[in-house]
């Protein structure tokens, strides 16, 4: 995909919303210096060229009870489309995973799984990941601190 090329106003107002995206048209306008009209219509734009693609809430993961956070390696036995396709459609129906990235190198597939307890993912772990068809091999990780957090990288 070719990068989207943006003037000074856009690159504002995109991470303004960043960081808010409740953020009102006239509070955006009265930081970025332009009338509601054309923020209104540069956010628009935005959207329609795809740069921004939703609004969300950030929920606090522990906040809900899911106090536990594991980074997942797993490697398949064979890396061909059948075997992708049938480990990404178990990983889309475990709620337990909340991002899984298909990567380069030694491991195959990256997971981050949230659970309640170190309890509930060795049963997530066991009772489910392992039962999949092909995973071969499967190294966790447990963090002990986010240093950084971020949605989206802006210009």
């Amino acid at each position: 995909m070719a990068s989207a090329q943006l003037d000074s106003f856009e690159i504002r107002i995109l991470r303004l919303v960043r960081e808010n995206g409740r953020m009102p048209v006239q509070d955006i306008s009265e930081r970025v210096g332009l009338s509601p009209t054309p923020v209104a219509r540069r956010l628009r734009a935005l959207e329609s060229r795809g740069v921004i693609t939703g609004y969300t809430a950030l929920i606090d993961e522990a906040a809900l009870g899911y106090g536990v956070t594991v980074f997942v390696s797993v490697q398949l036995d064979r890396q061909i489309d059948r075997a992708l396709e049938q480990f990404e459609a178990a990983i889309r129906s475990f709620p337990e995973v909340v991002d899984c990235w298909l990567m380069t190198g030694t491991r195959d597939y990256l997971l981050r799984i949230v659970t309640e307890s170190l309890a509930s993912y060795e049963t997530f772990l066991t009772a489910r990941l392992t039962k999949v068809p092909g995973v071969s091999n499967i190294e966790s990780s447990i963090p002990i601190r986010r240093v950084k957090s971020g949605i989206a990288r802006t210009p």
